[in-house]
């Protein structure tokens, strides 16, 4: 498959192109990332609730087990401080589900940044690169000597625009009826730099 263009104008613009799409999708994989680093920053508030919740449920357990040490009131007392460390799962568990939240919430934020601008310019890029390619390949295997122009010449006079085709004669159509090999050559040589490609050269008329 041809993906760049023979002559140098159009071959410079793809590459460019090609290059700007890299600089852009570059650009917004980084912003999607910062994105998703500074929402990420609001998981300090969950780490710490989370944090107090393991600290508050650890402290009344063990002290459930401590006070079920005691004669008379101790089984009572223990249960009661175990129902207490309820409260720390509690909120151990809000501050788990906060963090995930916040993770989530960071992660969508930052793929959906980036893959909306993302999408947009390389779906055009590449749509305009896939297009060439295949004009370009398929014109290709028709080019093997000058002769082979008399099919590029014809679609010159369908698709050129007349001020074009009035700067090669002033009857293309008619010379390309009757065959003139310079007016031929110089209609497929305007149809193959429209699409990007260079014509074999002028073959020396016979004597």
């Amino acid at each position: 498959m041809k993906l760049y263009a023979d002559t140098p104008a159009r071959r410079t613009r793809q590459i460019v192109s090609d290059t700007l799409v890299l600089l852009w999708v570059g650009l917004w994989v980084w912003l999607g990332r910062q994105v998703f680093d500074t929402v990420q920053l609001l998981q300090g508030p969950a780490g710490s609730l989370r944090s107090a919740g393991q600290t508050v449920e650890g402290s009344l357990t063990g002290a459930g087990d401590e006070a079920g040490r005691l004669p008379l009131v101790g089984d009572s007392l223990r249960v009661w401080l175990q129902q207490a460390a309820g409260s720390g799962t509690t909120l151990r568990e809000a501050g788990t589900s906060m963090s995930d939240t916040v993770h989530t919430v960071a992660l969508v934020l930052g793929i959906v940044i980036a893959a909306v601008p993302i999408a947009l310019v390389v779906l055009v890029w590449a749509f305009v690169r896939y297009r060439f390619a295949r004009r370009a390949t398929t014109a290709q295997r028709f080019i093997d000597a000058s002769a082979d122009l008399d099919l590029f010449a014809l679609r010159a006079l369908a698709r050129q625009p007349m001020t074009a085709l009035a700067r090669i004669s002033d009857d293309p159509a008619g010379a390309w009826r009757r065959g003139d090999p310079a007016v031929v050559h110089a209609l497929g040589v305007l149809e193959l730099r429209s699409n990007g490609l260079r014509p074999p050269p002028l073959e020396p008329r016979a004597h």
